[in-house]
């Protein structure tokens, strides 16, 4: 997915604008201040590590579960879903979407706790570079989404549109748990030159403490389906982005041993 779309507005649409999974627009920034200080992402709300059984060890890590949460209820936070794995029910919306108070291109809605991850990364950020970044697009609804798409196989055609634009059902973005990221001011944004930059760079090393996952990496496009994505970040808690990255598994395809999705069935 070279180009991501944001929830673009209906005269937007209705006025050809084309684009995969991003905004093909780019109107005025809309600031918003975010916190110097980031907020410790282990009391998040996130599931809490089993405290480890018999005789106290201050030195003992707990075994990590891996069917602790469902990989498959599209409320789950490990929820994966890919061009194999479609949303169940395919017009599933959360229930707790809120508005993300960062600096933004299109407003942007996640749900709470992923809200509350990305004020903490992005209040840390500027906290620890003196630079700011902005959401490009977060939260898609179904109906969206078939726009999205349809525009995109009208545009490119249907072949090229499914290695750059989720099909309705099967979007990261649906779950109100994926968000976009860019410089601000722009640079090299929705673009795999993003990787590159001190922003890009910085969230791939960093997104981690967050909860959030680097969803796209350059090396997995067989396994994830889509092309590099620096800028694509999805929230799965604190538990799971730590472990993920201690044990160095890139993909949440990889993590849980499901199959790898590089088309649909």
């Amino acid at each position: 997915m070279t180009v991501v779309v944001a929830v673009l507005a209906a005269g937007a649409l209705a006025a050809g604008a084309v684009s995969g999974r991003g905004p093909a627009l780019e109107p005025s920034v809309h600031s918003v201040p975010t916190s110097a200080t980031s907020a410790d992402p282990a009391t998040s709300g996130t599931p809490a590590r089993p405290a480890p059984s018999g005789t106290p060890d201050p030195t003992a890590v707990p075994s990590f579960d891996r069917s602790a949460y469902s990989i498959d209820d599209p409320a789950s936070l490990w929820l994966v879903v890919d061009k194999t794995r479609p949303l169940n029910p395919v017009d599933y919306t959360p229930t707790d979407l809120v508005d993300v108070p960062v600096p933004h291109i299109w407003p942007p809605k996640l749900r709470r706790e992923a809200s509350d991850a990305v004020v903490a990364l992005f209040g840390a950020f500027t906290a620890e570079t003196g630079l700011q970044l902005q959401s490009q697009s977060s939260y898609r609804s179904f109906s969206t989404q078939v726009d999205v798409y349809n525009q995109d196989v009208a545009s490119n055609g249907q072949a090229f549109a499914d290695t750059s634009t989720a099909r309705p059902g099967t979007s990261e973005h649906q779950t109100g748990l994926a968000i976009d990221i860019s410089a601000l001011p722009g640079d090299c944004s929705l673009e795999a030159c993003f990787g590159d930059t001190r922003h890009g760079m910085w969230l791939a090393q960093n997104a981690w403490r967050f909860g959030f996952l680097l969803r796209y990496p350059a090396d997995k496009v067989p396994v994830t389906g889509y092309g590099y994505e620096p800028w694509h970040f999805r929230y799965i808690g604190f538990e799971l982005a730590t472990e993920m990255h201690d044990t160095g598994v890139t993909t949440l395809e990889e993590f849980f041993g499901l199959p790898a999705a590089p088309g649909y069935n």
